[in-house]
């Protein structure tokens, strides 16, 4: 640009103004540097010891860019498992393939053997899958930044991860709703007890020098945050303590814990925060003081970030709202009570909390210690044993209750996903397996209820005589007349109406063979009908022997169990035998259909 632009005159701009320049060359030349990714925190990379050198150089490199803005990997936890399984990689060529020197000379064989020694180390299909995945995404990334190093065979090995498939994962179950209720129990209780705790001042002492030196060490708590184990005034509040003979052990955290919260209050406050809305936990880790907007009709809006969910990361959730025992009251209590330890630490973290003499903001790796916790209220499983709380398995839980709740609707249960999502991804554990299986039950019992034959006994008769509205579900009131005294009778029962049968056209003759009958929503057995009935299943009976076993069954293997299973056991014996006796007597012959 030729010189400073001023009012009426023109920009010039020189044709060199626009260029860029070369491209600066990376200066990462060692094998020692640190990852700040955009979650999780900075990471040391320590790969010195790692031979062979070239290679180990190339995938450190391609490890770092692929950390940079724009990159695949942006946590923490990510880059450690890169590392670990760049570690393992270059262990296995070492040891196997000691001509591999640099990147140059891998060849897709190296990565096929990588495979198999994971394999045979006992690597379970997807762990095996996971980490060949992390070595080979560096692979590509070498390929990309440099064309033409790799071999050409090596890079169509690339193109795919594994030839053999990864399996299905084993989906993280839910708890029962009765660890549930009791985890939620606890976790009332410590947070009810937490917020007393805020705020407090100790307890009037009669001893001024006591009372003095505790008033002294709450303002400098207040003042600069906290208050180190070498600061001259706790010095002389633990001395005073400790020449009074008073306990010491966790005078620390009682000090501190009338001001922030504790590494201790993180396990009850984030079990008790999943289960009431819902939300995975790296999501309720990762709340900030403004997550909460949108308040109306005793709700509020919960905004998250969902780093799994790429290109839409920003998420919201609505939830109850009210007192402390509502998300947005819990959420809205924990703003108030860790507002100066933000602003102490200059943080808009939710979670800032006092731990190892400091104030942090968020969490590290993995998710805070939830055993002491179990361990001081005796939470146990289902079995009695002690329960071992998993806090990525709370939303599940929380899925599973919702499902309880709805009755299974998936309507209504598929909030925040798609039905299928929803079906696979959290009606589909094996925490409701029994609700599903009691549900597959009772449909199998309600289909073999429908199907079964209507029999009437002589009581049932008299009853339907007597009142022959309590038959209108089978016939209208004014035929049961008929129905009972045998003017619309076929062979083996009562037709309802024989002109509307469910095999034929409506106003056509039924068409079917006698014995359809039996299954017939027609058909009304009746006491009349038994000899017949007893006469038909001696007859097929006496088919068994004629007929080979796979015709018989085809033909007559479901009316003989219809009348064995269904209809017999409806009367008594002594119905039964004289029904056979009349059935010997009268010598009841067969239809020509039963010979067709």
């Amino acid at each position: 640009m030729t010189g400073r632009p001023t009012k009426g005159r023109p920009v010039r701009f020189a044709p060199g103004d626009g260029a860029t320049g070369e491209p600066r060359p990376d200066m990462v030349t060692g094998l020692r540097f640190t990852i700040e990714p955009r979650h999780g925190g900075a990471v040391r990379v320590d790969v010195v010891d790692l031979e062979p050198r070239p290679l180990a150089l190339a995938l450190a490199a391609a490890l770092r860019r692929s950390c940079e803005p724009g990159g695949a990997i942006g946590a923490a936890s990510v880059v450690k498992q890169h590392l670990l399984a760049i570690r393992r990689f270059c262990g296995f060529l070492r040891e196997t393939a000691p001509g591999v020197l640099s990147p140059a000379d891998l060849r897709g064989a190296h990565v096929d053997d990588f495979e198999g020694a994971l394999e045979a180390a006992g690597m379970r299909p997807i762990h095996r899958h996971t980490v060949l995945g992390k070595v080979l995404g560096s692979l590509r990334d070498i390929a990309a930044d440099r064309p033409g190093l790799l071999d050409e065979g090596l890079v169509e090995r690339l193109a795919y991860t594994s030839a053999r498939s990864a399996g299905r994962s084993q989906p993280r179950d839910a708890y029962s709703p009765g660890v549930a209720r009791r985890l939620r129990d606890a976790g009332r209780e410590d947070v009810a007890r937490l917020f007393r705790r805020l705020g407090d001042r100790p307890h009037a002492q009669s001893d001024r020098a006591l009372r003095d030196a505790a008033a002294t060490v709450d303002a400098v708590i207040a003042a600069e945050g906290v208050i180190a184990h070498d600061h001259p005034d706790w010095r002389v509040f633990y001395t005073i303590h400790y020449k009074r003979g008073m306990t010491a052990d966790a005078l620390i955290d009682e000090a501190h814990g009338r001001h922030h919260l504790l590494a201790t209050d993180l396990a009850p406050l984030l079990t008790l925060l999943s289960l009431e809305t819902g939300l995975e936990i790296e999501c309720c880790k990762a709340l900030t003081a403004d997550c909460l907007g949108d308040a109306s009709a005793g709700t509020v809006a919960v905004a998250y970030e969902k780093r799994r969910a790429r290109g839409a990361e920003r998420k919201s959730i609505r939830v109850r709202d009210g007192g402390v025992g509502t998300p947005g009251g819990l959420i809205r209590r924990l703003v108030d009570a860790t507002a100066a330890a933000r602003r102490h630490l200059g943080s808009d973290r939710l979670w800032v909390y006092h731990s190892w003499g400091r104030l942090r903001a968020g969490f590290g790796i993995g998710a805070p210690p939830t055993a002491p916790w179990v361990a001081r209220h005796g939470l146990v499983d289902d079995d009695g044993r002690p329960l071992r709380l998993q806090l990525s398995r709370l939303r599940k839980t929380h899925k599973a209750l919702w499902y309880l709740k709805t009755g299974g609707e998936i309507a209504r249960f598929a909030v925040g996903h798609t039905p299928e999502v929803a079906a696979r991804c959290y009606a589909d554990v094996p925490a409701l397996r029994a609700l599903h299986e009691a549900t597959v039950a009772d449909a199998f019992a309600e289909a073999v209820a429908a199907a079964r034959p209507v029999v009437l006994t002589p009581k049932h008769e008299s009853a339907a005589r007597a009142d022959p509205d309590c038959a209108g579900d089978l016939i209208e009131p004014a035929g049961v007349a008929a129905l009972l005294d045998g003017e619309q009778d076929v062979w083996l029962a009562a037709c309802a109406n024989f002109y509307a049968s469910p095999w034929g056209d409506a106003g056509e003759p039924c068409p079917q063979p006698f014995w359809t009958c039996l299954e017939c929503r027609n058909a009304v057995v009746t006491a009349r009908k038994l000899p017949a009935i007893l006469a038909f299943r001696a007859f097929v009976e006496a088919e068994r022997g004629r007929l080979g076993a796979e015709d018989w069954r085809h033909r007559f293997a479901r009316a003989h169990a219809r009348i064995v299973d269904q209809i017999l056991p409806a009367f008594s014996p002594a119905m039964i035998a004289a029904a056979e006796a009349e059935a010997v007597r009268a010598a009841l012959y067969l239809p020509p259909e039963v010979r067709a």
